[in-house]
């Protein structure tokens, strides 16, 4: 079907997007590669200062995945939940805008960071609660549901490990964990759309 294929490339290049615009973003940061990876933020690299040069290619990363997943829940993806579409459809608001706010506010500055978090708390918390209804909320449970279920619950943990050791070194580790579970599920369900 052929809105299963768009939608489904929709999340695809949303998510491959992501996933190269974080590493080119990363190799020019003011800092070595695996170190922007470990001890920097994924914001960082969206703060337009000297530390980022490339800080406009992170922030189009963050609007397009929030695009991708709006348009491809609600073009395709919804028509495949068979429970709970309601509840569903606002975490997938709520997680889509967050994403976008977190590109289009950026971390650093006092007067719009609070802005900022909340909308990566919408992004990542709601992100990965949505994985978990999801899963629970199509016709099967098969191999796909499974993996969205886990993706879901690794999400879940690795965000409150990330917020109960905000100041501690390693946190953005955590916090990168937190937000690829979403990435990911954005690739394999474009996959099982375009398969579909």
């Amino acid at each position: 079907m052929m809105k299963s294929k768009v939608a489904g490339i929709a999340l695809i290049i949303g998510s491959l997007y992501y996933v190269v615009a974080e590493a080119v973003s990363a190799t020019f940061f003011n800092a070595s590669f695996s170190n922007a990876y470990v001890f920097h933020a994924i914001s960082e690299l969206g703060i337009p200062n000297l530390n980022s040069p490339l800080f406009w290619l992170m922030n189009s990363a963050f609007i397009l995945v929030g695009l991708a997943l709006i348009f491809g829940y609600f073009y395709r993806f919804k028509d495949f939940i068979v429970k709970n579409k309601a509840i569903i459809s606002i975490f997938t608001l709520i997680t889509g805008l967050g994403v976008i706010i977190v590109g289009m506010i950026h971390g650093g500055n006092p007067l719009t960071s609070g802005y900022h978090t909340l909308g990566a708390v919408m992004a990542i918390l709601g992100g990965n609660v949505m994985l978990i209804l999801i899963s629970r909320s199509m016709d099967d449970f098969g191999d796909y549901q499974k993996t969205t279920l886990i993706l879901g619950i690794f999400g879940l943990i690795s965000f409150w490990i990330m917020f109960f050791i905000i100041g501690n070194a390693y946190m953005p580790v955590f916090e990168r964990l937190s937000v690829y579970t979403l990435i990911i599920w954005s690739f394999i369900t474009g996959l099982f759309l375009v398969k579909s």
